[in-house]
Parts: structure tokens; C-alpha cells; sequence
């Protein structure tokens, strides 16, 4: 990179993962998945947007996700630089201002490159190019935003509209910064149409880069109410076990608004690099379908999964004990997991909230939990749940304990299955290697830690009068968590 300045990407972690369902979740959504490819989405973002002339990323988070993300980039070899914890989703413009304000402490002459942490880029390097090619004028005060080469009329993105005559995309296309006239909002189908006809229009990826001083003053001019919340959240939130917790009292008087609203829409110092090597925000299973190189009947399978005489059909199950077998489809996604089956009509692929919405109303859990729920030091899933028992598969990272605690309502069994446990009852401490048990009585204090350098697994089988996973006293935490908090 032949600029000046390192550039600091700042990895945007919401998300509320109801496109994608049932793969993807409220409490585990999309970017956490390797839904095209081997990496996860989060991951391949981090992966993009470093090397040379790259500082380590800053991840926006919730609290929820901050050991997920903190695992994935460990998992590819990635140390994070700042950790931002949000109290509470407010949309992007907070969070984008949260990431200036806390990084004008440490490089305030610095660029930040904002981006989505859930969007798929197959070519990493031409996209480094293309913001190789913006740096020069976001060095200089521009505001630099990356819009994607439309390939059809679409009518779920927002638009860039651009300032000079029509873009031609030659095979020998070079990305470079050129003027941006306005953004604009998610049109309907003809109007769509007519902005694919007439080159002047580039899709919105939601990516900018800038300069640490552009953005601020930009949004002194354009969003000063924000300024004051997102400045108290920054200098009264705190540090927590490697992350910065935003005072939530603060960011509670943030108003929820998107970056577009708060500050594009209202400047006049806007550039734009054309992006034509391929993009997809992954809005729903018919781009999952389109990005999975489907084959010359236009047929997906993933995992354990079986095609037969089926035609433009995506068939993805998610566990390997549960064989899923397409006969005859057209035109069919199917999405099977453990605990929850999908099957829609291609074309219905946006109405996948609709299941979401559906399953709601019924208090249904698989609406918003996924079946393996993550923690700091590993993940468990439920095998099997009864009016008095549940039997419980755990996963201990290398190195990593559970809390000290006791229960009121349940004994537990654990039986060793992979690597050893190092188990604290009452006051023995002892070593359990695989295919040994020990028996946790009801009341009993009691540990799990993997002493080893491989993951530990247990099967863990409860009895009791209530199973809930709040049933917990913790008397020591390595995480911090409070009376009652999860695992």
C-alpha cells in the first residue's frame, strides 16, 4: 500500500439473523457462520482488511458476542486491537462515531475503514486495491464510500448515484476514486430498472473510509445530538477483561440512526471507488444459493445432503447425523438443523422473517437461540430434554474453566468422552480422563477446566426439579459474570 497512512478497519458485529434462519439467529447470527466457504463471514472480513498498512481491527460488538469474536480471530491467527462493547443496538451511526472518538485517543491523524463484518468479497486482494485507490483521497478529506457494479435491478439496496457521465465497466476496469452525487434510498422495481439502464448507479455496500478528523467533523456539521451521548458512553464506559465496555446510561440517549441518514445523505465531500469483482451482502438463502457456484442444474448441497433429479434448489442440513434427500425439487430451498427445518419456495426467500415473526408468536425458542449455545470457555448443546432430566453434550477450549458454582435444583453426571477434565467437588480435586464419570450431588460446589493443550468434551446428564440455566450461585468467574449469567 503506497499511502501514508495505516488504516484501522473497524468491523461493524450486530445483526439480528433472521434472513438466514434457522442457520443464522438472534444469538448467533450470520457473520459467526462459514456459510460460503471455510471461514466464517466475520472472519473473512478480518481476513480482507489486513497485512501491510492495515493496524489490527476494531470490532463494535454486544456483550452476547464479545468471546465469539475474540475465539474466531483467534482461530485465524488474528490479535484484535480494541473491543468495543454496545449496551444496546442504535443502528450505525453511533457505532461509527464511538469507533472515531475512541481511536482519536491513540491515532487521531489515522484512517478508519468502516465495514459490515457479514458481507462475502471473493476477491480479497482486488478489494484491498480498490480501497489502495481511495486512500489518497480520504487522506486529502474526502469521505470515500465503495459501491458495487449492479448486475440486476435490485430493490433491496440503497444506491449511489454518480456525479459526472456514465461508468463503463471494460474488462480492463481499474477501480479509482470518482465523484458521488448523492445517496439514494431502496427504490422500487421500475425505478430500479431504469437506474441499472442508466450506468449512473452503483449499489450501497454500507463500506467508507475516511480520516479520524474527516468523520468527526462531519458529524459535528451534520449529527451534533450524537456527539454528546456517544462522547459521555466513551469516557464513562470502562475496560473489562480486554474489552471497553459503553456506558450504557450514556448510549441509552443515543438516537438509533444509520450512518447514511446521520451524515452521507447531508455531505458534500463524498467520493466513490466502483467495486466490480464481486460482492453480496448475503441478504437471504437465494444469495447463499447464487455465491455457492451452484452446478449445471443449478444445485447447492452442503453437509450431509443429497440431490435427485432437482433443479435450482439449494438442500443444506446442518448436522452430520441427519441425512437430508431432495427428490424432484424446483426451485426449493431446504435448510435442515437439529432442531429446526426450513423449506420455502426460491422465489419466497425474503419471507424467511415471516417463519421468524411465526415462531414468535408462539414462544417458540428456535426463533431466536441457536442449539449450541457459545461461551466464554467453549459450547454446549442440549441432546435431550425431559420434564426432570436434559442430557447435555460440552466442549471446554484448551486452557479454559467454568465458574465455580452450585445448584439448587439439579445433581449433575459427567462423563469424560475426549481429553481430561480437571474436576473440583466440594473440597476434592481430581482428574477425569475419558470414559471416567464423577457425579455432582445437588448443593455441591463444583468446577470443570481442561488442564490439556486439545479440547475437552463431557456429556453431562442433569436431574432436577427445574433445569434452567440460571440456576447458578458462582462463587469465583475468570469472566466477570454476575449471579444468574449463563454457563
Amino acid at each position: 500500500m503506497s499511502a501514508s497512512s495505516t488504516i484501522t478497519p473497524i468491523l461493524l458485529c450486530g445483526g439480528s439473523g433472521t434472513r438466514l434462519w434457522p442457520l443464522s439467529r438472534k444469538s448467533y447470527p450470520k457473520q459467526f457462520v462459514p456459510l460460503v466457504g471455510e471461514e466464517t463471514l466475520f472472519q473473512a472480513s478480518a481476513l480482507r482488511l489486513s497485512g501491510a498498512g492495515y493496524a489490527a481491527p476494531m470490532v463494535l460488538t454486544n456483550s452476547d458476542f464479545r468471546f465469539i469474536v475474540t475465539e474466531q480471530l483467534a482461530g485465524i491467527g488474528i490479535d484484535p486491537g480494541a473491543v468495543l462493547i454496545e449496551p444496546a443496538g442504535r443502528n450505525t451511526a453511533p457505532a461509527v462515531l464511538a469507533a472515531a472518538l475512541y481511536l482519536e485517543q491513540s491515532d487521531p491523524g489515522g484512517l478508519m475503514l468502516v465495514a459490515p463484518s457479514d458481507h462475502v468479497v471473493p476477491d480479497a486482494p482486488a478489494f484491498r486495491a480498490a480501497v489502495q485507490a481511495g486512500q489518497t483521497a480520504a487522506e486529502a478529506g474526502q469521505i470515500v464510500t465503495f459501491g458495487i457494479k449492479p448486475t440486476h435491478a435490485e430493490t433491496g439496496y440503497g444506491y449511489l448515484e454518480l456525479d459526472g457521465a456514465p461508468l463503463q465497466f471494460t474488462p480492463d476496469f481499474t477501480p479509482r476514486a470518482i465523484g458521488l452525487k448523492r445517496f439514494v434510498e431502496k427504490p422500487d422495481a421500475a425505478r430500479a430498472e431504469e437506474m441499472l439502464a442508466s450506468g449512473q448507479f452503483l449499489w450501497n455496500a454500507g463500506i467508507f473510509l475516511f480520516s479520524v478528523k474527516t468523520i468527526l467533523a462531519a458529524f459535528r456539521a451534520h449529527a451534533p445530538d450524537l456527539l454528546a451521548p456517544v462522547t459521555a458512553s466513551i469516557t464513562e464506559g470502562a475496560p473489562d477483561l480486554g474489552f471497553f465496555r459503553l456506558d450504557p446510561a450514556a448510549w441509552d440517549g443515543c438516537p438509533d440512526i444509520s450512518i447514511d441518514y446521520a451524515v452521507m445523505e447531508k455531505a458534500d465531500n463524498l467520493t466513490v471507488v466502483p467495486f466490480a469483482a464481486g460482492w453480496s451482502d448475503l441478504g437471504g438463502w437465494d444469495a447463499v444459493w447464487r455465491e455457492s457456484a451452484p452446478d449445471d442444474r443449478g444445485v447447492v448441497t452442503s453437509g450431509a445432503a443429497t440431490a435427485i433429479d432437482c433443479d435450482n434448489s439449494l438442500i443444506r442440513s446442518e448436522d452430520d447425523a441427519l441425512e437430508v434427500v431432495g427428490i424432484g425439487l424446483r426451485d426449493v430451498i431446504t435448510v435442515a438443523m437439529p432442531d429446526a427445518v426450513l423449506v420455502a419456495d426460491a422465489s419466497r426467500a425474503q419471507d424467511v422473517k415471516l417463519a421468524v415473526a411465526a415462531l414468535k408468536e408462539k414462544s417458540a425458542k428456535q426463533a431466536t437461540e441457536f442449539p449450541m449455545d457459545h461461551r466464554p470457555w467453549g459450547w454446549f448443546e442440549s441432546l435431550v430434554v425431559g420434564e426432570r432430566f436434559q442430557v447435555k453434550r460440552i466442549h471446554v477450549h484448551p486452557g479454559a474453566a467454568l465458574s465455580l458454582q452450585s445448584h439448587h435444583h439439579r445433581s449433575e453426571h459427567w462423563i469424560v468422552v475426549e481429553g481430561t477434565a480437571k474436576v473440583t467437588v466440594d473440597d476434592e480435586v481430581r482428574l477425569v480422563t475419558e470414559n471416567q464419570s464423577v457425579y455432582i450431588p445437588l448443593g455441591s460446589v463444583h468446577r470443570m477446566e481442561n488442564p490439556g493443550k486439545v479440547p475437552m468434551v463431557l456429556i453431562e446428564v442433569q436431574t432436577g426439579s427445574y433445569l434452567g440455566e440460571d440456576d447458578i450461585i458462582r462463587y469465583e468467574d475468570v469472566y466477570a459474570r454476575g449471579q444468574g449469567a449463563k454457563g
